[in-house]
């Protein structure tokens, strides 16, 4: 059994350390492409502009949920009036950026994964190698750096969208008074907060991105079949790994920010 556990262990830290190099080597590499603002422009429209209506409409229902249900929490207290500090704030410093992140990864994030492993079996890559480019850079780089773009900005739009739905559900649906609504939201949020959601958009957009790269980059290498079956799995892991890291990582930034 030990002998299994450290060669996991082992197996887990070299997986780790290839993701690294890889994140990082795609990360500068881009920087010598050429191209690279058309590159950078047309993965921005693939990443923001694929997602954008799932954003608005998930930002939309979260926030007109979480009216409704920190409303009838918070009357039982005889602080109904704190339903725009609640809504805000759980949607700014943590809904916003964790749920952007997992509908980014589950719109964008499995078909960039797909995209580059059907590239990987069909040889564009080793061809883009042989043509002397640099594949990393080509294609995983302009990926990290849209998703550094467009987390942050989708995550935004998630959090304003979600905070005129708490807006909708207490003000129109449950009679709360719409200035008192308006006014716990500007009195309590601080900039610190938007920075602070913003910030875990920028950390989840670029461990995702580079994620789903590598696991399409290598899909003929991390699994045990080839072809269609392999890259289908490429994904599938993609998107678990993915949502695991964003979740993680707000745990941590979050710890680290309070």
């Amino acid at each position: 059994i030990m002998t299994h556990v450290c060669r996991y262990l082992m197996s887990s830290i070299s997986g780790l350390g290839g993701f690294v190099f890889f994140l990082v080597e795609s990360f500068f590499a881009f920087l010598g492409c050429q191209n690279r603002f058309n590159k950078l422009i047309h993965s921005i429209l693939e990443i923001g502009c694929r997602c954008i209506v799932i954003v608005l409409i998930i930002g939309l229902f979260t926030g007109m949920v979480m009216g409704l249900q920190m409303y009838y929490t918070l009357v039982k207290f005889g602080a109904d009036a704190a339903l725009g500090t609640a809504v805000s704030l759980s949607i700014i410093r943590e809904l916003g950026p964790v749920l952007t992140a997992l509908m980014i990864i589950g719109q964008s994030g499995s078909a960039l994964t797909s995209e580059i492993g059907i590239m990987r079996n069909d040889e564009q890559i080793d061809a883009l190698e042989t043509m002397q480019i640099d594949s990393k850079g080509f294609l995983s780089g302009p990926r990290i750096y849209a998703g550094l773009i467009c987390f942050p900005i989708l995550t935004a739009f998630f959090d304003i969208i979600g905070i005129f739905g708490g807006y909708f559900s207490g003000s129109f649906l449950m009679g709360l008074d719409a200035d008192i609504y308006w006014k716990k939201v500007f009195q309590s949020v601080q900039v610190s907060d938007v920075y602070g959601g913003l910030f875990k958009a920028l950390v989840f957009g670029f461990l995702t991105m580079g994620i789903c790269t590598f696991e399409g980059y290598y899909a003929h290498v991390n699994s045990n079949f080839k072809g269609v079956r392999g890259v289908t799995l490429a994904a599938t892991k993609a998107v678990v790994k993915s949502s695991i890291c964003v979740l993680i990582f707000d745990y941590l930034i979050t710890s680290f920010l309070l």
